[in-house]
């Protein structure tokens, strides 16, 4: 065989294998639209109570439900309090019946001096007795009255009282409900900013949560590829498994950006010369939890026939 054939048949070999692969670099740029990172929504649960934290089952990585009981704060004052408030309101409403009996003994002397002075009037008039003893039932008369609006006043401060007593127990049983700390909403803990027995108070943060169930991969495009995506349009998502971009998910199309920034430095888009991007959220279920936040995705507008 000829020694230099066999060089040159060599070299067209190897120029075949480095076309191929600049070739497939070629064809995965053109293929994918978007380039980006999962994200999920994240919500910090702070604290609506101050006091011991009796209980705290909370740890990363833990997976909540929804109103699941993840924390307690101690309740003991306040539980005290309620206590001696509940107290307060019995003894005064108990007090009203003997407001309404007093009451009751004040009419029934004023209508007894009623048919006192009807009965003076008429003696008067007609000469019978002196005027002063007609002016002197009139003057127990007025003193029945003034006795009777002092009695009746009674009853609506009593009932104003009780209002506010519900008020301030009806407060205390707000804090003691909110001393008991439910899961806003289905997801893993991120991340943990308390522990057991630590004294905390209002608006402290103890975790951070993501429904991981449903994530967003934020991508951004030129503006040159705006018009070929639009809201609710269904797009091909790739990740990484095992090959780059070898993992096909559904997504769609959930929120555009209306304005411009400049490309991050973390994203390459398919155009390296655009400067200004404009962000995209795309909508993927995460039923199998594959999808981590942080991780890498591509888009592709029109899914591929999977060549």
């Amino acid at each position: 065989m000829n020694p230099f054939s066999a060089r040159t048949g060599l070299l067209l070999s190897k120029l075949l294998v480095m076309s191929s692969l600049t070739l497939a670099g070629c064809g995965r740029n053109d293929l994918s639209d978007g380039y980006g990172n999962f994200e999920a929504t994240e919500i910090v649960v702070s604290s609506e109570a101050s006091g011991k934290l009796i209980r705290y089952d909370v740890d990363e990585g833990l997976r909540f439900e929804k109103g699941q009981v993840a924390a307690v704060v101690d309740t003991t004052q306040l539980t005290l309090e309620r206590r001696q408030l509940r107290a307060q309101l019995q003894a005064l409403l108990a007090g009203k019946p003997s407001v309404a009996a007093e009451a009751s003994v004040f009419r029934q002397q004023r209508r007894n001096i009623q048919r006192d002075l009807d009965r003076y009037t008429r003696l008067v008039s007609e000469g019978a007795v002196p005027s002063r003893t007609l002016e002197s039932v009139q003057d127990q008369a007025r003193v029945i009255d003034r006795q009777i609006q002092s009695v009746d006043s009674r009853t609506p401060a009593i009932d104003s009282q009780a209002k506010a007593l519900v008020a301030q127990i009806g407060k205390i049983d707000d804090q003691i409900t909110k001393s008991v700390v439910r899961n806003p909403a289905r997801g893993v803990v991120l991340a943990k900013y308390a522990e057991p027995g630590e004294v905390i108070t209002y608006g402290k943060p103890l975790y951070r949560i993501a429904d991981t169930g449903t994530m967003y991969l934020r991508v951004y495009l030129s503006e040159s590829q705006l018009p070929s995506v639009k809201i609710d349009q269904e797009v091909e998502v790739l990740i990484d498994e095992g090959k780059p971009a070898s993992k096909r998910l559904k997504g769609r199309v959930t929120w555009i950006s209306s304005k411009a920034e400049f490309t991050p430095k973390i994203i390459q888009t398919r155009e390296d010369r655009v400067n200004m991007v404009y962000a995209v959220k795309v909508l993927v279920e995460n039923t199998d939890g594959l999808l981590k936040i942080g991780m890498p995705g591509e888009i592709r507008f029109k899914p591929s026939d999977g060549k």
